[in-house]
């Protein structure tokens, strides 16, 4: 019998701090709503922030954490809709 080697291709991991940074991108983009005004009353909130969040995810080097990046950017969303802070515009 003979022995085989295998060889093991040289996988590109990512590092615990790279990863957390993306984390973080992740939940500011996710947060960013433009909110479209008339008056006191919000009359369209687009969440920009996600549309670029998906591109970026999209686009990603390392596709393994897919699913947890759009976890995050999906419940940002939800958090950058209540929290009053993103890009308003009033119309008149």
């Amino acid at each position: 019998m003979t022995k085989t080697k295998k060889k093991n291709s040289p996988r590109r991991r990512e590092l615990d701090g790279v990863f957390l940074l993306k984390l973080v991108l992740y939940v500011l983009l996710g947060s960013m709503w433009l909110k479209i005004s008339h008056g006191d009353m919000v009359r369209l909130p687009i969440p920009i922030g996600l549309a670029m969040g998906l591109v970026f995810t999209s686009h990603e080097h390392f596709q393994i954490d897919r699913k947890i990046e759009y976890a995050v950017l999906l419940i940002a969303m939800l958090i950058g809709y209540l929290a009053p802070y993103g890009l308003y515009i009033y119309l008149n």
